[in-house]
């Protein structure tokens, strides 16, 4: 059994695709499974146990026509595999374009109906539900192939390598580590830096061996040098200086994790790190940290989620400034000091989710 994953973007969304491949592996153990992802995104699955290999899509270099002839060669590599199975769990009409290239036996897609690439499946896995995770979602795929959805696996195994490798650079085992995710894709789903600040300011003295994480790409290298500058003895600016592996294993050593609707928060869900989400333009039920939804923290206004990636309100992202840290510090303070759920495990303990 020769598998096609085609999942090329986001990091979160290719985090919370990972379950399909793990139990598709468990049924098959004999199958070999391949992903379709974008190049900068491949380190977070370069050498993965269940996988034989990696698809590379170069999204900005195959945009010249002077790669078309590097495009075609790749197709041409995909079609020789003679897949059995396609899974196209992007739904848009490149990664349909590409299943339907990549000629496999059998090509299923989820019926998601921004691009109207369900045409070319030959089987549709529709959300139930406006509300059904992304995950379900997902796993919506297995029950058309009689593969269950309930045996254990780890979500992120570790990459031992990698955790020693982060564990010699930086000083974690002298603390105890919050991680912080202050940036975010979208403007309007930042939650204000000096909210963050306050966070750093009001929570550290109550907890003299905390310590905070700042994590982030080279674009929030600005947010990581402002929000030290809060606690410069109890934050360490990780912005722009890890890769993709070594962010999971920071993450994964971290006690807790205040984080924005990102891809770290999903690296965060998947592994079992304990999560304090906060929410704006975007439904936690449908997109929050898997197995810790009831933790996403969200203002009830008439707004919110409005699923837009600008705010059209008259008060400017109102959904987010208006969650003030009053309210966020007693959450985490909260979590602080409990026992932390099982990690890296499934099926995740799944409290409070309303799939309806």
């Amino acid at each position: 059994m020769k598998i096609l994953i085609l999942k090329p973007s986001s990091l979160g969304d290719v985090v919370q695709a990972l379950p399909v491949l793990r139990l598709l592996k468990l049924h098959w153990p004999a199958s070999r499974i391949y992903w379709w992802i974008e190049s900068g995104l491949a380190p977070l699955l370069a050498g993965d146990p269940d996988l034989a290999g990696i698809v590379l899509f170069e999204r900005k270099r195959w945009a010249a026509p002077a790669n078309w002839v590097r495009l075609a060669r790749s197709i041409a590599w995909t079609r020789a595999q003679q897949f059995d199975l396609v899974i196209d769990l992007q739904a848009l009409a490149r990664s349909a374009a590409m299943g339907w290239l990549a000629a496999g036996k059998s090509f299923i897609g989820l019926d998601a109906p921004r691009e109207a690439a369900r045409g070319i499946y030959d089987r549709v896995v529709p959300r139930p539900s406006f509300h059904t995770h992304a995950v379900d979602w997902y796993l919506g795929v297995l029950p058309l192939l009689g593969v269950p959805a309930d045996r254990p696996f780890e979500w992120l195994p570790e990459r031992r390598e990698v955790a020693a490798a982060v564990r010699q650079k930086w000083p974690v085992n002298a603390h105890r580590w919050i991680g912080l995710q202050p940036g975010a894709r979208w403007s309007n789903k930042r939650w204000p830096l000096e909210y963050f600040a306050q966070v750093v300011q009001q929570l550290a003295p109550g907890h003299a061996d905390l310590r905070f994480a700042i994590l982030g790409g080279l674009q929030d290298r600005s947010l990581g040098a402002a929000l030290t500058e809060a606690a410069p003895n109890r934050c360490l600016d990780l912005t722009g200086r890890l890769s993709l592996p070594e962010m999971v294993e920071w993450i994964r050593l971290c006690e807790l994790m205040l984080t924005n609707d990102t891809g770290p928060m999903h690296v965060a869900a998947a592994l079992g790190t304990p999560v304090t989400a906060l929410f704006g333009p975007t439904e936690p039920r449908r997109t929050g940290p898997y197995g810790q939804v009831q933790y996403g923290m969200q203002l009830d206004l008439p707004c919110a989620p409005c699923l837009k990636s600008r705010c059209h309100s008259q008060r400017l992202f109102e959904c987010l400034r208006g969650l003030a840290p009053a309210v966020v510090i007693p959450a985490l303070e909260a979590r602080l000091g409990h026992e932390t759920p099982a990690r890296a495990s499934w099926p995740p303990r799944k409290l409070a989710v309303d799939s309806a």
